[in-house]
């Protein structure tokens, strides 16, 4: 379908498509394979100034906000949710500074962030907490001139990979959720490690790690806004980053259809091509139907997060719920519609149903989406 891009964002597209037809998919299952972290991918992605596509100008960026960021990011799923995944981290880990941090914060990090010159990373989910982010139990308490973070961070995307870090910390728990501040952590800061790579069922070229902090000193400038404010920083970060997670399911659907389509005009059974059988039709037409149904969707809500960051809740669980459902879908009936070489490792088809099922748990569960859907409603229509 049309979604009438204009000129620039149609050269998002076309770049990015080029980047994954002739890097990515001809690398993908040797990087699921051995688990490498993608960086010759990332520098070439710099090199075509990927990395700054959502940064306003003044920062070095191409300024076109999230939805230019939903365009690139569902040509790259297309070809590897890892690659992707690894790609889409830096800019969460970008966000709170962009939302809350002071323009000398943002002219220190944000034009090197852009450039691809150093990676970011978010740091938010812990051991006991998940979904429920009240549960954290990092701490941060002002020294001096500094503030020294104790604790450790679970899954966190980009580690040891990223040069910059943000991280939110409990500074106050007498206050509940205005005791939570988020920081900014460099990899070289003295009482800062990182633990082992995790070994995961999908996303594997991606780097996921624990963070430790012991004693981590950091400079007191480094609050991203005020103290007290983290989360709401981390909840309106989480709104301009979830779009783009439901573009990683587009991508994944439609290279998942596109194999699944190839793979049906080219099997021959009983003297015909399986796509002529109206049993495998169907099930094409309606993965077709899911993945441009997704599309409309998250074109439509990365537009409305722009628009209104400050009421961008609704409009961002539901795509990130519609979009990752379906791709699980898609790329499930993917395999079965290639059967035993769908099982198979010699065909893309069951790496990306591995890589789907992340999409419906990294950066909020679908069903604490639903939840925040239903919250949304309750207050509408009350």
């Amino acid at each position: 379908m049309d979604y009438f891009l204009t000129e620039e964002q149609q050269m998002i597209v076309d770049v990015a498509r080029q980047i994954t037809d002739e890097l990515i998919i001809p690398q993908r299952a040797e990087l699921d394979e051995t688990e490498e972290y993608p960086r010759e991918i990332l520098k070439a992605m710099a090199q075509a100034d990927l990395y700054g596509l959502y940064i306003p100008e003044e920062y070095g960026g191409f300024g076109g906000g999230p939805f230019a960021m939903v365009l690139a990011l569902e040509q790259i799923a297309r070809g590897c949710t890892g690659v992707a995944t690894a790609y889409a981290a830096s800019a969460l880990g970008a966000y709170p500074i962009l939302i809350s941090g002071s323009d000398e914060m943002k002219q220190k990090y944000l034009p090197d962030i852009a450039a691809g010159k150093r990676l970011a990373a978010f740091a938010l989910t812990e051991a006991n907490a998940g979904s429920d982010a009240s549960g954290i139990q990092t701490t941060a308490v002002q020294d001096g001139d500094h503030w020294v973070l104790n604790g450790t961070k679970q899954w966190i995307t980009n580690a040891g990979e990223a040069d910059i870090y943000t991280v939110i910390a409990i500074t106050d728990r007498s206050k509940g959720p205005r005791g939570a501040t988020m920081f900014v952590v460099e990899k070289s800061d003295p009482g800062f490690s990182v633990g082992p790579k995790e070994k995961k069922m999908g996303i594997r070229c991606s780097s996921t790690c624990e963070l430790i902090f012991k004693d981590c000193r950091i400079p007191k400038d480094r609050v991203i806004g005020r103290p007290g404010a983290g989360f709401i920083t981390v909840m309106k970060t989480l709104d301009l980053s979830r779009p783009g997670i439901a573009s990683l399911g587009v991508g994944l659907g439609q290279g998942a259809l596109d194999e699944a389509a190839r793979y049906a005009k080219q099997r021959v059974q009983f003297g015909k091509p399986i796509i002529s059988f109206q049993a495998v039709a169907h099930m094409l037409a309606d993965m077709a139907i899911q993945v441009e149904a997704a599309r409309a969707l998250v074109y439509a809500a990365a537009k409305h997060v722009s628009a209104h960051p400050n009421n961008a809740s609704k409009a961002a669980s539901m795509c990130k719920v519609f979009a990752t459902d379906m791709a699980m879908k898609v790329a499930t009936d993917a395999v079965q519609v290639l059967a035993g070489y769908g099982f198979m490792r010699d065909y893309p088809v069951e790496k990306m149903m591995r890589d789907a099922k992340i999409l419906q748990i990294y950066e909020g569960t679908n069903q604490i989406q639903r939840n925040v859907v239903g919250q949304e409603l309750n207050k509408e229509y009350t």
